[in-house]
């Protein structure tokens, strides 16, 4: 698995681990370190970044998974499903050098692993969606 890859999930399990726990940025960090020694300072830090946005803009993101999850209440998604979405709609606000198509990618196999098959489309149908929201007000 590739460095980025690897932020990536650990990002998503950070963003797991503090929405299913009710824990805030501090308590995630706090407990969710210590046991994984092994993680490289790039690693580590890309997986940070990524958390960090997405805590510091989970008002925003939130309203734009809303927006392009029709009939769907991010409420209502799955643990999972939600925290990948936000994990990378974090990393295309951040990072806008990344192409989106990339940032799709890595998200559906994180997604392989962790969500349920019949995610994957509906993760790719949302990320595909908000990141050409995205574009389109960069642009504008």
């Amino acid at each position: 698995m590739g460095t980025r890859r690897k932020s990536r999930e650990l990002a998503m399990q950070m963003l797991f681990q503090g929405d299913l726990g009710k824990q805030s940025p501090e308590q995630v960090a706090k407990l969710f370190w210590p046991s994984r020694d092994e993680i490289d300072a790039d690693t580590r830090g890309f997986a940070e970044d990524i958390y960090r946005i997405a805590t510091a803009r989970q008002p925003e993101i939130d309203e734009l998974i809303e927006a392009h999850a029709q009939n769907w209440r991010i409420e209502r998604m799955a643990v999972v499903d939600r925290n990948l979405i936000r994990a990378a709609v974090a990393e295309m606000l951040g990072y806008p050098t990344t192409p989106a198509a990339i940032i799709i990618n890595e998200s559906l196999e994180i997604a392989r692993r962790y969500a349920a098959p019949e995610s994957i489309h509906f993760l790719n149908g949302v990320l595909d969606a908000i990141a050409r929201d995205i574009l389109k007000k960069r642009l504008a």
